[in-house]
């Protein structure tokens, strides 16, 4: 037996004797975000229904998913639930639009200037602690029963965050940056915008999703205790509606869509974060 026959048979040996890999298991982890957070939602799904079969709850308390899928589908079928989505986002939108409008005025302002940056921190600290349900008396006052009062009132709720957050980036970005900028002939509106904007784009993402949430709390709470939607009501309406007549699975139809509109605003935050500041090596994936 030559040399080479020998070390093939001693290789085949240790081959054999070394023990088996170790199999390895999926983790949670592991798997897609898309398919965990969706498994996640339907051990909700199977925990809800099977509180309201095992404790027996009330219908006029609780309804169980089933019913309220039967809802959801009868709801946009008959368009009633659709036309009330479609009434609230409207508002909310043109709302957010005017927000960010003034937000970028602001923060634009206290960047160029100490006194818009004065004026900036007295208006956060005067007026974001203040619940904008708690101005929607005086819009009515002033505005009456139109959608006018609720768009002052959604606006003042998403300016203060959305200004803070920006402002917080432009504070926050790092003086080479800036150096650079000013060395090649950026002052001013092209500053802004070809520095400090692309820098503060992680505080500005966190502060437009902090202004969606603030505004849409306030929508809904302004429906749901005054009724004001202009011509029509929105979602909040359908609720208190659907509780004044004891029509609880409309009540949760309507909560549920509101949870599902949040999942898709999150859903379009995550799609631009990915494809900006994930991309660009600000944020880890």
């Amino acid at each position: 037996m030559n040399q080479t026959q020998t070390l093939s048979r001693d290789a085949a040996d240790v081959t054999s004797s070394a023990p088996p890999a170790r199999r390895r298991y999926r983790r949670w982890g592991d798997l897609p975000v898309g398919p965990r957070r969706a498994l996640i939602i339907l051990a909700m799904l199977g925990a809800w229904q099977a509180a309201v079969a095992i404790f027996q709850v009330s219908p006029l308390l609780v309804s169980p998913p089933t019913e309220v899928g039967l809802a959801l589908l009868e709801g946009f079928t008959s368009g009633t639930l659709a036309a009330a989505t479609a009434t609230t986002l409207k508002i909310l939108l043109g709302s957010m639009l005017i927000g960010m409008v003034l937000a970028a005025a602001f923060t634009t302002l206290a960047t160029w200037t100490k006194f818009g940056e004065d004026l900036l921190v007295l208006l956060t600290a005067m007026l974001n602690p203040l619940p904008s349900i708690a101005v929607l008396p005086l819009a009515i006052l002033w505005f009456g029963f139109t959608t006018t009062a609720l768009v002052v009132i959604i606006a003042n709720a998403v300016i203060w965050p959305i200004s803070i957050n920006v402002s917080m980036g432009f504070r926050t970005v790092n003086p080479t940056c800036l150096a650079v900028g000013r060395n090649i002939g950026l002052s001013g509106w092209r500053l802004v915008r070809d520095v400090l904007m692309p820098a503060a784009l992680p505080h500005t993402l966190s502060g437009l999703k902090t202004g969606w949430a603030f505004g849409w709390r306030t929508i809904i709470a302004a429906e749901l205790v005054f009724g004001v939607a202009g011509g029509g009501g929105g979602l909040g309406y359908f609720i208190n509606d659907a509780r004044y007549f004891l029509r609880i699975p409309d009540v949760f139809a309507g909560l549920v869509t509101i949870m599902a509109i949040g999942i898709a605003i999150e859903l379009a935050f995550s799609a631009v974060e990915r494809r900006t500041v994930v991309k660009w090596g600000m944020k880890e994936s």
